[in-house]
């Protein structure tokens, strides 16, 4: 049998290593978390997700049945990021009761409220950005279209938890104007990587490996 030392570990580390379960609510469709896609299980979408505490980058959309007159249609808005900062509280992302097209047109047109319900009834509301693809079948591929706007955006996801490097690195003087770069020179290095083209990319590659063998 496990003595009691024993068993006061295994509680201290339960505790020390507890998830938050974010959710999403009904007709909310949870497409990506830090950069992967969230896939289903069978015919089956995932609806919640288990996550560590910290800053995580969620892609949702709203997709659902609502009505057009007297028949029903399916509604599917572009998809949505979000930076979410979880405690080791669950959560949900939520949106209002919408039933007709024309109600959920009109309110993706002026600006969707996103909101994020915490257990214990806080809400918080979520500012969010509208990815936009090109293309046919422009959103078929989540994870590319995530990985494109972190890129430019100078956005990198580290041990599970997702950096604007350019705010790690970049300071902006709010009284002058004046900008200087911070951080130390991994920050620095990584954020000029992410936006960097594929060709530039392939070059420093090519400059770095000589650098190492000479």
């Amino acid at each position: 049998m496990m003595n009691n030392k024993l068993w006061l570990l295994v509680a201290l580390f339960s505790v020390s290593t507890h998830a938050a379960t974010l959710s999403v609510a009904d007709k909310i469709q949870l497409l990506a978390v830090d950069g992967k896609e969230v896939k289903a299980q069978g015919w089956n979408t995932v609806d919640s997700v288990e996550l560590s505490e910290g800053k995580h980058q969620v892609v949702v959309r709203f997709d659902g049945e609502v009505k057009r007159g007297s028949k029903s249609t399916i509604y599917t808005t572009r998809p949505y990021l979000f930076d979410i900062d979880l405690a080791k509280k669950d959560a949900e992302i939520t949106l209002p009761r919408l039933t007709t097209e024309s109600q959920a047109k009109a309110f993706f047109e002026r600006g969707a409220q996103w909101q994020l319900i915490i257990n214990g009834g806080a809400v918080q509301p979520l500012d969010g950005v509208e990815l936009q693809g090109e293309g046919f079948a422009a959103y078929s591929d989540i994870e590319s279209l995530v990985a494109a706007y972190n890129s430019t955006n100078g956005i990198v996801i580290e041990k599970g938890n997702a950096v604007d490097l350019q705010q790690v690195a970049v300071n902006v003087d709010d009284k002058t104007g004046k900008v200087e770069i911070t951080g130390d020179a991994l920050t620095q290095l990584k954020m000029w990587y992410t936006k960097a083209s594929n060709n530039d990319k392939k070059s420093f590659k090519i400059w770095m490996a000589e650098k190492d063998f000479n």
